[in-house]
């Protein structure tokens, strides 16, 4: 007769708190995010740290070695997807002010098949970015 299966300590996990971009370009990074996407600064730990608040999560900028030696990707490769949920008539608004913010689409808006509309972009470390809306 086998034992029981043990609940995993992770079952605990609820939510993913904040979310770290390791950065090449901080100051790159930092006027994308707040000039253009214009998210609200939540808190600078210092000119290696830098927080915003997305929602219920916090989004940080950090440059290597901060927390972690590892270095950032090479450039062309992309660390990571981001994708921001918006309501579905912001999606073609993000574009346009994407667009006249001179900020390349990959994608422009696009109605898909499992039912999001899509725009995908990229922020100055190449990293690939997603506004969607559930359609």
């Amino acid at each position: 007769m086998s034992e029981p299966k043990q609940r995993s300590a992770f079952h605990a996990i609820r939510s993913i708190d904040y979310t770290v971009i390791i950065v090449r370009d901080m100051a790159a990074m930092r006027r994308f995010y707040e000039d253009v996407l214009r998210f609200e600064l939540q808190r600078e730990l210092s000119p290696s740290w830098i927080e915003y608040r997305v929602g219920s999560n916090t989004l940080a900028l950090s440059r290597p070695g901060r927390t972690k030696d590892d270095a950032p990707v090479p450039p062309g490769t992309a660390a990571l997807q981001l994708a921001f949920r918006v309501p579905p008539a912001h999606v073609d608004r993000c574009a346009e002010e994407l667009t006249r913010k001179g900020v390349a689409i990959l994608s422009p808006p696009t109605d898909r098949a499992f039912g999001h509309r899509t725009l995908f972009f990229r922020d100055p470390d190449g990293n690939l970015l997603e506004i969607y809306a559930e359609i």
